[in-house]
């Protein structure tokens, strides 16, 4: 009896080292993966949420001063 608890002391140790290196694996494989996937996005050149909202209030903010200046210009014009 003595000897089947070794091996299944033994076999459980050997599953727990094997979880370790899976989990291990895991991790390093999503670090790669987020890495590859940052430096792909970095490539296209891409903008961020908060650009593209800055410019479109930079691109709202002159259609507006653009359709003012267009009604002076029609309010001058016909004096």
């Amino acid at each position: 009896m003595q000897t089947r608890g070794k091996v299944f002391d033994d076999l459980s140790q050997l599953m727990t080292n094997a979880m370790g290196v899976a989990q291990g694996a895991r991790e390093e494989a999503e670090t790669a993966m987020k890495g590859w996937v940052d430096r792909f996005l970095a490539d296209r050149d891409l903008v961020t949420r908060e650009e593209f909202e800055a410019v479109r209030a930079m691109a709202q903010k002159a259609r507006e001063e653009n359709e003012a200046l267009k009604a002076r210009i029609a309010a001058l014009e016909g004096k």
